[in-house]
């Protein structure tokens, strides 16, 4: 399987999760070998295999690097986790046409193009997975372009869903606010905390192996009949 965006934070959560069933995972990252290679120690401790390798999802080049390496050291996929987002979390009329396009292309087409180019890959039965975030369907603060990426992705779970089946089921988990060093990108990252945690029904913020559980199931025969879905993981907030 592949995991984008591995090495860090949700991304680590979920390639540990798998590891830990057993699986081979590929762990994508883009800057720091040092934490990609201990998120690979961690998953053989586990009890699963693990590479990591390199590839900006932002690089349409590298992206079908990144397929070929899946190619050459699995010889074909089962899962595919696209987590990997890079963002400017700027309210809409202070973003750059480049924050804009940034975030775009790191978040939302790589959904598309990675699923297309790894297609050959995966095996009948196969599962594709997403990461979205409430900010793709209610206001949160900075998350315009980041919001419009992940509303997106949940656009084009459904439509993949329906264009790759019955071979391939595609489905995308939407976590709430997660306790990850991201929480300290958004502005007065712990009052906005604090208020989203004391409106949360069950009480705390989900943790990156809540999503890493849900994105498991998903993947799994367990959830066979389920394709085209957002299977929120936001501890009620959203039910609010």
């Amino acid at each position: 399987m592949l995991v984008t965006g591995a090495s860090r934070g949700i991304g680590r959560a979920i390639a540990r999760r798998f590891g830990r069933d057993g699986a081979h995972v590929l762990v994508d990252y883009l800057r720091s070998d040092q934490a990609a290679e201990a998120v690979c120690d961690e998953i053989r401790e586990l009890g699963g295999q693990a590479s990591a390798v390199q590839a900006d999802v932002r690089n349409p080049d590298a992206l079908k690097e990144l397929v070929g390496a899946v190619e050459e050291r699995l010889g074909g996929l089962d899962v595919l986790v696209h987590n990997a987002a890079i963002g400017a979390l700027k309210p809409a009329d202070r973003l750059r046409v480049s924050h804009w396009d940034l975030t775009l292309e790191s978040s939302l087409r790589p959904f598309w193009l990675l699923s297309k180019l790894a297609l050959p890959l995966l095996s009948p039965g196969g599962s594709i997975v997403g990461l979205s975030s409430l900010g793709s369907v209610r206001h949160t603060p900075g998350y315009a372009a980041m919001g419009a990426a992940k509303a997106g992705v949940e656009a084009l779970t459904r439509q993949l869903a329906v264009e790759l089946a019955p071979d391939v089921r595609v489905n995308t988990v939407r976590g709430g606010l997660v306790r990850t060093d991201a929480l300290h990108a958004f502005p007065e990252h712990d009052t906005f905390a604090t208020e989203v945690e004391a409106a949360t029904p069950l009480g705390s913020l989900a943790r990156p192996e809540d999503l890493a559980e849900a994105v498991a199931f998903l993947a799994s025969p367990a959830a066979a009949a389920i394709t085209g879905q957002v299977l929120v993981v936001d501890g009620g907030f959203s039910a609010r």
